[in-house]
């Protein structure tokens, strides 16, 4: 959370795991000795009734209700871990996207909560998730169950996914920070891909020599946490290079972590639209937290 003076901010909505990523922020924020704030939309535009308003009338009567009593039921899950903490309440009549969005300009970490898996697959967070993380100015966080009605796990390392790109260097900013605070080991993974370097390769009909990638991917993450590790000498650090699809390593380590971090887009990505094929896949897929660092360059 580099952003050093704001407050985590909560997109609150009526998901049934809501309070379990409210007591995760509210945890997070106490820890770090910040305030918290919670904020839900009503989106009043999208409740017109223009050929009779005082049915319009009635809906923006009840989604206010609606969203006063999410609100309080949300503070009060952050009061059941963190009593002392400073929470602030915010109903909005706006669109969440330009609400969040615009909280997300001042906050240290957008917190939003994303459904468990269910029995045919695990399942996205949905458009708000891809477009805040995609274009929030702070790291976005979401938070699912663990495993069935399971608290997110507090135990386990950081994992990070590093791959060079400017949004990956901020995810190893933030990656380190997270397993400091944390005092967690801190788990880094650089994957190659040896199909893309097969497939170069075949065309040329040389063969290529996988030793002598892997050693300089090796040195290519040597190289991308070496002023970190400096700066962070209590963080234990586990390097990891692999072969295949980067998504697949990370979720794989994702199981046994309580955080995972990457950046908004790899070196693939088109930048300020998408986000990247990896980010999109750990978002989808990991039972543990994600946070997403975007490059605010």
């Amino acid at each position: 959370m580099q952003n050093n003076t704001g407050v985590l901010v909560v997109g609150v909505d009526g998901a049934r795991g809501m309070p379990r990523a409210v007591r995760w922020a509210a945890r997070e924020a106490a820890q770090r000795h910040r305030g918290l704030r919670l904020v839900h939309a009503t989106d009043e535009l999208s409740l017109n009734y223009p050929h009779s308003l005082p049915v319009s009338d009635d809906v923006r009567a009840v989604a206010r209700m609606r969203g006063q009593r999410l609100l309080r039921a949300a503070r009060d899950a952050a009061r059941e871990v963190a009593p002392d903490l400073h929470v602030e309440v915010e109903l909005s009549h706006e669109a969440p996207a330009a609400v969040l969005l615009e909280e997300a300009r001042s906050a240290a970490l957008m917190v939003l909560g994303t459904p468990g898996l269910r029995p045919l697959g695990r399942v996205f967070g949905g458009s708000l998730s891809t477009a805040l993380a995609a274009h929030a100015a702070c790291p976005v966080a979401l938070v699912r169950p663990h495993v069935a009605e399971d608290e997110s796990p507090s135990e386990g390392p950081v994992v990070v996914g590093v791959d060079g790109s400017p949004s990956s260097e901020e995810a190893v900013a933030l990656a380190f920070e997270e397993a400091s605070w944390r005092d967690a080991p801190l788990v880094a993974v650089h994957t190659w891909d040896d199909a893309f370097v097969a497939a170069v390769f075949e065309q040329t009909h040389w063969t290529p020599d996988e030793d002598a990638v892997e050693a300089r991917e090796s040195e290519v993450l040597a190289e991308r946490l070496a002023g970190w590790q400096e700066k962070y000498p209590d963080v234990v650090v586990r390097r990891m290079v692999t072969r295949g699809r980067p998504a697949v390593a990370l979720l794989d380590l994702a199981d046994a972590a309580q955080l995972l971090v990457v950046g908004s887009r790899g070196r693939g990505g088109f930048a300020g639209m998408l986000l990247g094929s990896t980010s999109q896949s750990v978002m989808s897929y990991a039972l543990c937290p994600v946070i997403v660092a975007r490059h605010r360059g």
